[in-house]
């Protein structure tokens, strides 16, 4: 098979692209669409495709469920949580209060992204867990084009997020990885194979966090692959008022020279 080109699609998922989605992006199902078309358009020429889901446990750090106030109450989705507020007793974790307060000290310290708390999404084996349908029947559409050229091609999909006391946006590895927890460690093996590749197109959500960050992990784990990855910028979108977050990332990526492009100006 040859291997010109890959596409890596950053967490698609029904949580994050339908309007009905636990943690819906605004515009997201417009940015499925434009991907979409291109995986469409460029099917015979698209050589491989990951996807990557997000898939989280109920009580995950992230989660309201994990915490409570000093009323018992758990925070609203969008709560920012320091570790000042946990050892004043604003907040206090349901699970492992040792390890969670190492872990903001830890998450802090790197002062990439504050914690927050996100409305429950993503659930291990839910519905809002799925790949966009618009992606999976383009998906298998590109399945389809390629086998009646007798090609054979199937995507590949990668999780992330399943260990609960730790965040998860990049999907090389976690925010901060755990001893002994291989899932939060760097995925040297990912980073090896689309370097195997010449292009590799990265689009996805959310802009501002997941896809930013995974963009993060190549430049700082896999220079040399950085240097092969073009964005489609229409093809991913910001969580509302927090696009100032990635932002830093993908001006750092132009300083780089990452590509950035549109999907429809991409003709392969």
């Amino acid at each position: 098979m040859k291997k010109q080109n890959a596409l890596l699609i950053i967490d698609a998922q029904y949580d994050f692209c339908n309007p009905a989605g636990a943690l819906y992006v605004p515009n997201a199902e417009n940015d499925i669409q434009r991907l979409s078309d291109f995986i469409t358009t460029n099917a015979t020429q698209l050589d491989h495709i990951c996807v990557t889901l997000d898939t989280h446990p109920v009580n995950d750090i992230s989660h309201p469920s994990f915490w409570r106030d000093a009323t018992g109450d758990e925070p609203n989705p969008f709560t920012q949580i320091t570790l000042k507020e946990v050892e004043d007793g604003k907040w206090t974790p349901n699970f492992y209060p040792k390890e969670t307060k190492e872990y903001l000290k830890n998450l802090e310290a790197q002062g990439e992204f504050p914690h927050f708390i996100w409305t429950t999404h993503c659930l291990i084996g839910s519905k809002g867990a799925a790949l966009d349908e618009t992606l999976s029947k383009a998906l298998e559409k590109w399945i389809k084009i390629n086998k009646e050229n007798n090609q054979y091609k199937q995507y590949q999909a990668v999780t992330k997020g399943t260990y609960p006391l730790t965040e998860h946006f990049g999907i090389f590895q976690a925010q901060i990885p755990v001893k002994d927890r291989p899932e939060t460690q760097l995925n040297q093996s990912l980073l090896d194979s689309l370097n195997e590749y010449e292009n590799v197109y990265l689009a996805g959500q959310a802009k501002s966090h997941c896809v930013a960050t995974s963009l993060k992990q190549i430049m700082d784990y896999a220079p040399k692959l950085a240097k092969k990855i073009i964005v489609l910028e229409d093809c991913m979108s910001d969580i509302p008022n927090l696009g100032h977050l990635g932002e830093p990332i993908y001006q750092k990526a132009k300083e780089l020279g990452v590509k950035f492009v549109k999907s429809d100006d991409v003709q392969l």
